[in-house]
């Protein structure tokens, strides 16, 4: 066998077991939000303080808003391969587009989503306009 032909099958066994590594060790998946539970656990986590009384998820599963009694405001969204949660305390760098309400936290590392929220997106857009801060 002629050393490109090693060199080739080398490569191909070494993609393969990362590949199966990777699979082993659950990395890389598809991470959705599936229910309303499991965003309540993730709040519940980044806020010992916060209780939703409502709770959007966008269609895709990749975030979704929160609302307490206090009219408090939390965006879970998907970060990397986990879910971060931020207390929202403006509208700055919102829009609504239809059914579609991209949300900034403010935070550049946190960035900004997109959520599909249907017709609750103008509901939740009303409700991020009584937040303190600037002008939509």
């Amino acid at each position: 066998m002629s050393a490109i032909a090693l060199q080739l099958c080398g490569s191909l066994i070494a993609i393969l077991l990362v590949s199966w590594l990777a699979r082993i060790m659950g990395l890389g998946g598809d991470i959705r939000l599936r229910n309303v539970d499991e965003v309540r656990e993730l709040a519940r986590v980044a806020n010992i303080t916060f209780e939703p009384i409502d709770i959007a998820i966008d269609r895709a599963g990749i975030g979704a808003l929160l609302r307490d009694s206090a009219g408090r405001i939390m965006l879970v969204r998907r970060h990397g391969v986990n879910f971060a949660a931020r207390l929202l305390t403006s509208h700055h760098g919102s829009r609504l587009d239809r059914n579609l309400l991209t949300i900034a936290s403010g935070e550049r590392m946190f960035g900004a989503v997109t959520l599909d929220l249907g017709s609750e997106a103008q509901v939740w857009a009303g409700s991020l306009r009584r937040l303190e801060g600037s002008a939509w």
